[in-house]
């Protein structure tokens, strides 16, 4: 069953093509990587999938909502239904694992506490964190914060999982278990589409792959070459401009 279709869609940022002509189907439990230099509109096409910005034209629906049409109010009903998974973490800093958990839960309607702590005991469980629930974001490691983010996207047993780059700011090894991990959520019937620089792990755990360049999606019909990587984090590094260069 496909759960994203995007056909002829233009992606703009402040009248600036970010990405034109994107067609994209993806299937419910499909594992895709999508990758691009820095600015090519990676992140961007992400945020078309849960509306935090806007279809230019075209048609694009992602779990059966017209994304070109949709209304402010049906937003929050679709992001219950996607996990995010952001590179810089976005936890709150002020709350343990446990806390920051629970305020996701009771944020998206969960109204019994009883039911709220079991969820939170399960995600902890299947993310390896069962005994870090108590510890504050800054006593955890990088790896450590990530999966906590990456419980805290699956505590609604989410369809579609969006992850921007989850194993960038991670040493080789914990990157790996990172993908490692969403690979087994994906094994369980989510649908997994993950941003990513490291043409390695691609390589050791393969997906379907798509590439931004030039404005364009491209489907990769063979697998990208790890020597490629270098190229693809040219300027990784540095700061986003203002001018819409970088998306």
């Amino acid at each position: 069953m496909s759960q994203i279709n995007y056909h002829n869609v233009e992606i703009r940022q402040q009248e600036n093509i970010v990405l034109e002509e994107v067609n994209l189907q993806i299937q419910e439990g499909e594992f895709v990587y999508l990758i691009g230099k820095v600015g090519s509109g990676k992140s961007s096409l992400l945020k078309t999938m849960y509306g935090e910005l806007d279809i230019h034209s075209g048609q694009a629906d992602v779990l059966s909502y017209d994304m070109a049409r949709i209304r402010r109010a049906q937003i929050p009903a679709l992001r219950k239904r996607i996990g995010i998974v952001f590179q810089d973490f976005q936890l709150l800093i002020d709350r343990n694992v446990k806390d920051n958990l629970d305020f996701v839960l009771k944020a998206t309607g969960w109204k019994d506490k009883g039911r709220r702590t079991q969820r939170i005991e399960e995600v902890l469980e299947q993310v390896g964190m069962s005994t870090k629930g108590y510890k504050m974001p800054h006593e955890l490691s990088g790896g450590e914060q990530q999966r906590i983010v990456i419980a805290r996207a699956i505590l609604n047993t989410p369809e579609i999982i969006l992850a921007d780059e989850p194993t960038g700011n991670l040493d080789v090894e914990t990157g790996k278990q990172i993908v490692e991990l969403l690979r087994s959520i994906c094994a369980k019937g989510s649908t997994v589409i993950m941003t990513t620089h490291n043409l390695q792990l691609i390589e050791e755990y393969p997906g379907k792959v798509y590439r931004c360049e030039g404005h364009r999606l491209i489907e990769s019909t063979g697998h990208p070459k790890s020597s490629e990587s270098s190229e693809l984090s040219e300027n990784s590094n540095q700061p986003k401009k203002t001018n819409n260069n970088s998306y």
